[in-house]
């Protein structure tokens, strides 16, 4: 039986401005905890391999991320987020996402999925973006959906 497998990309970008940044992510121990942590350290190694500097999590972002990767999962609706609302919350000027689900681990979501897709790999490799949350929850069938949110302060 075939997988289908889907991604997709929003992009708001807005007058730059420099931030703070806050440490990287907590370990944890759930599977969607271990999930997350693979596909954000294979965003900063694809950002390392293209001179980029590594994005930081924050807690704003990564919170937004986590909600809608929920959302997505619950409604078996793979939709972008309004980012106006993540802008204005969590302080930012530049804002976007990359969404996904049916992809096994959080490293194959990153180098097989959104690293083949245009619009995919230029939020990963955006300049501007200095910070990452990350989301990713299994449906009833058990099936991933995933929220990348990108940001600027």
């Amino acid at each position: 039986m075939s997988r289908t497998i889907r991604i997709a990309i929003a992009l708001a970008p807005v007058a730059l401005l420099v931030g703070l940044l806050s440490a990287a992510p907590a370990s944890a121990d759930s599977p969607s905890d271990r999930y997350e942590k693979q596909a954000f350290a294979a965003t900063n190694q694809q950002r390392d391999r293209h001179d980029r500097r590594d994005l930081r999590s924050q807690r704003c972002v990564e919170g937004f991320a986590e909600r809608w990767a929920r959302h997505m999962a619950r409604t078996e609706d793979m939709v972008h987020q309004s980012l106006g609302p993540i802008m204005r919350r969590c302080h930012l000027t530049m804002a976007g996402e990359n969404i996904a689900y049916g992809f096994a681990s959080g490293r194959s979501v990153v180098n097989q999925g959104w690293m083949h897709s245009e619009g995919h790999r230029e939020n990963i490799l955006r300049p501007q973006y200095r910070l990452m949350g990350m989301g990713a929850r299994r449906d009833d069938d058990g099936r991933w959906w995933i929220s990348q949110v990108f940001g600027r302060r």
